[in-house]
C-alpha cells in the first residue's frame, strides 16, 4: 500500500463472467500523473483494454473513478466518473454523476471499480470493504430505473449508493446511461449499453459507515472546505441559481441565438418563453442537489401533458433538446419527455437529437409520413422514445445514435445528422459561434459542452472571429473543465456559476494528498490526459481499420451549409478557412500533428511513451 494520502492505493477489478472479484493496487505514481477521475479511468481502460476491443463484447472494460477530493466536506465533492469504450463512437466515453455512491465507493476504501466479462444473467453487484456479492436479479431485469431502485432500497436501505441501468441499457442502445437517485444520469456515450451488455443491471455500494480516506492536513482541509462554501453562499448571483439553476440558460440562449431550434437549424424559438426558467420556477415541487453541495441544481417539477401526470428533474440540457429543438414549447410536455428518458435510462441530449433527425427526416420526404414524425408532434415522439428502447421498426435506426441512423436511411441525411465523432451535440447552436464549434469538434469523448463552455465568452467578446486567443482560451477551459475539475472529481459550477476562485482547488488537492501541484504541474497534467484521451481515439480507430484525420474534429456540416434565418443573426454560418485556421492552432497548442494526433516529441514529455507504439507511425 502507498504512503500517499487523499487516495487509497486501491482499484477493486470484477470479473462477471467468472463472479470473481480480486482488489488490486494502483501504483502512487499512477495518482499523481492521473489523480482520479477521468484521468485515473482513461488510464486504465488503456491499460486494461485490448486496442480495437468490440465495446459491447466481455473484454470491454467499465471504469468507475472517483477522486481525491470526492466526499470530503467542500464544495460540490459527491461525484464520480464512468468511462469505458463507447460503443456510440467507438472511442473513449465517460461522464460524471454526483451521487451516494461516490461518497459510499471512497468509503469501501477504493479509488476505481473495474467491471469486465459478461453474465449470462442479470446480475446485482452488492459492493463493501470485503468484496462483492453476485446478486441475482432476474426480478430487477426490465424494470425502469425508478422502479429498481425504489425496490433495491426497499431491500438495502437508504444509505446505499445505488449505480443503475434502464430497459435502454438492458437493450443496448447506444446512448444508454448510468442512473442513479431517480434522474441523475451520466455517460452519454453509451455506458449504460457497456453494462447492459455485461448484464449487470445495478451495484450497490455499501460503506458500511466507514470513514473516508486519511487525508495530509484535516484542519487545513476543514478550513478550506468551510470558507469555500461561505464564498458560494455569498456570491452575488446565489438567489438566482437556487431559484432556476441551469435553466436560466433558456432565456440566455434565446437571446443570444443559440438556443437549438428545428434540429439545429436556429438558434432562436418562437415558443422559448413557454420552456424557460421562469415556466420551470412555477412547476418546481422540490429541489435536489448532490452529496455535499451547498449549491443544488437539480429542480425537479410536477406536471400535467394531455392526461399523464408525473414529476422530471429538468436542466437546461435536456429541455432544450426535447423542447425548442423538437418545436414543442410546453414545459409539461418537456418534462414528460425529459421523465421517459430517465426511467428507460438513456440520454436527454442524444434522444432529443435522434427524434429531431426523424423529424427533418421526414420533412425531406426521407422517411414516408406513415413512418415518420412531425415537428412537435409529442403524442409521436412519446411512441418514438418506446420504439427505440424496444428496436422496433425506425426506433431500430435511431437507437444507434444519429451518425449510424443516417448511413443506414441515406438519401443525403448525413448533411443534418448533428454530432461530432458520433456523440450528438448537446444544446448549443453553432451558426454563430465559431469557439464553441471548436469546442464540441474537440471534445475528449465526441460533442459536449462539458469540456468547455466558451460560448458564454464568446458571445460577450469578438463573437464572429477566428483568432488565435479564442483558440487559447479554449485550451485553458478544457484544461480546467475537461481535465482538472473531472479527475478531483468535483463539480465545476461552484467557479463557473458564483465565481469560486479557482486557486481553492489546488490548495485543497494538497491539503488532501501532501501532493504540491502548481497551476503549471496543473497545466502539464491537464495535457497529458488530453492526450492520452487523444491516444485512446486514434488506437481504436487504427485497430478497427478506419483511419484517422482532422475531418474527425469538425463540427456538423449544416452550420457550415445552411445558415440562420432568424432573429439579428440571419445569414450567418460557420467558415471553412477560420475554422480549419483555429483548429490547426488547436493542434499546435496541444502538441499535435496536423491530424491531430499527439506528437511523438510531446508523447514522451508528458510521460506517456506507453502509447507511442500504437500512435507513433500513424
Amino acid at each position: 500500500m502507498i504512503s500517499l494520502k487523499g487516495w487509497t492505493g486501491r482499484g477493486l477489478l470484477i470479473d462477471v463472467s467468472e463472479r470473481k472479484f480480486k482488489f488490486f493496487e494502483i501504483d502512487a505514481e499512477i495518482l499523481k500523473n492521473f489523480i482520479g477521475g477521468r484521468g485515473l479511468a482513461v488510464r486504465l481502460l488503456w491499460d486494461l483494454n485490448e486496442p480495437g476491443v468490440d465495446p459491447l463484447s466481455p473484454k470491454n472494460h467499465l471504469i468507475i473513478a472517483v477522486g481525491p477530493l470526492t466526499g470530503y466536506s467542500l464544495p460540490s465533492s459527491g461525484k464520480l466518473v464512468v468511462a469505458s469504450k463507447s460503443p456510440l463512437t467507438h472511442g473513449y466515453g465517460d461522464g460524471n454523476i454526483g451521487c451516494k455512491a461516490a461518497v459510499e465507493i471512497r468509503k469501501v476504501g477504493v479509488d476505481a471499480i473495474v467491471i469486465r466479462g459478461a453474465s449470462e444473467k442479470p446480475l446485482l453487484l452488492y459492493i463493501t470493504r470485503k468484496g462483492v456479492d453476485f446478486i441475482e436479479a432476474d426480478d430487477l431485469w426490465g424494470l425502469s430505473t425508478w422502479d429498481a431502485e425504489d425496490r433495491i432500497r426497499g431491500r438495502y436501505g437508504k444509505n446505499v449508493g445505488v449505480l443503475l441501468i434502464g430497459p435502454g441499457g438492458e437493450s443496448l442502445v447506444r446512448f444508454a446511461t448510468v442512473v442513479s437517485e431517480l434522474g441523475r444520469s451520466a455517460g452519454r456515450p453509451g455506458m449504460g449499453a457497456v453494462l447492459g451488455s455485461k448484464k449487470v443491471k445495478a451495484l450497490v455500494i455499501d460503506g458500511e459507515g466507514r470513514e473516508l480516506p486519511e487525508v495530509a492536513s484535516p484542519n487545513e482541509l476543514k478550513e478550506l472546505g468551510q470558507e469555500a462554501y461561505r464564498k458560494v453562499k455569498e456570491a452575488p448571483n446565489y438567489d438566482f441559481w437556487m431559484r432556476q439553476g441551469t435553466m436560466m440558460t433558456v432565456e440566455w440562449a434565446q437571446k443570444a441565438s443559440v438556443l437549438p431550434t428545428k434540429n439545429f437549424s436556429e438558434g432562436m424559438f418562437d415558443e422559448a418563453d413557454k420552456i424557460s426558467g421562469n415556466v420551470m420556477e412555477r412547476m418546481r415541487v422540490h429541489r435536489k442537489g448532490c452529496p455535499m453541495c451547498n449549491m443544488p441544481c437539480g429542480h425537479v417539477v410536477g406536471y400535467k401533458a394531455d392526461s399523464i401526470e408525473g414529476r422530471a428533474e429538468l436542466d437546461y440540457e435536456n429541455v432544450a433538446m426535447l423542447g425548442s429543438n423538437l418545436l414543442i414549447g410546453d414545459l409539461n410536455k418537456v418534462s414528460h419527455l425529459n421523465r421517459l428518458a430517465d426511467e428507460y435510462g438513456i440520454d436527454t441530449i442524444s434522444l432529443g437529437s435522434v427524434i429531431a433527425f426523424a423529424m427533418e427526416a421526414t420533412e425531406q420526404g426521407i422517411i414516408s409520413k406513415d413512418e415518420g414524425i412531425e415537428w412537435g408532434d409529442f403524442k409521436a415522439a412519446c411512441e418514438l422514445i418506446e420504439d427505440i428502447v424496444r428496436w422496433r421498426g425506425l426506433g431500430a435506426k435511431l437507437a444507434l445514435g444519429v451518425r449510424r441512423a443516417s448511413m443506414e436511411l441515406g438519401g443525403g441525411s448525413e448533411r443534418f445528422a448533428i454530432h461530432v465523432k458520433g456523440l450528438e451535440v448537446s444544446a448549443y447552436d453553432c451558426h454563430a459561434a465559431p469557439a464553441m464549434a471548436l469546442a464540441y469538434g474537440t471534445s475528449s469523448i465526441g460533442a459536449h459542452h462539458k469540456d468547455a463552455w466558451i460560448i458564454s465568452y464568446e458571445v460577450q467578446t469578438n463573437r464572429l472571429a477566428y483568432n488565435e486567443e479564442k483558440v487559447k482560451k479554449l485550451v485553458w477551459m478544457q484544461n480546467i473543465r475537461g481535465a482538472m475539475f473531472e479527475s478531483l472529481v468535483t463539480c465545476r459550477l461552484p467557479w463557473i456559476e458564483l465565481g469560486l476562485d479557482l486557486d481553492y482547488y489546488p490548495k485543497l488537492l494538497k491539503a488532501a494528498t501532501g501532493v504540491t501541484y502548481t497551476w503549471d504541474d496543473l497545466e502539464v497534467f491537464a495535457n497529458r490526459v488530453y492526450s492520452l484521451i487523444r491516444a485512446f481515439w486514434v488506437r481504436e480507430y487504427l485497430h478497427e481499420g478506419k483511419g484517422w484525420g482532422r475531418h474527425m474534429d469538425y463540427p456538423p456540416i449544416k452550420w457550415f451549409e445552411k445558415p440562420l434565418t432568424k432573429g439579428p443573426l440571419a445569414g450567418t454560418k460557420l467558415d471553412r478557412e477560420g475554422y480549419d485556421f483555429m483548429l490547426s492552432k488547436y493542434y499546435e497548442l496541444r502538441g499535435w500533428d496536423k491530424s491531430g494526433v499527439p506528437r511523438v516529441d510531446t508523447l514522451r514529455r508528458l510521460g506517456l511513451e506507453f502509447t507511442i507504439k500504437y500512435v507513433g507511425h500513424h
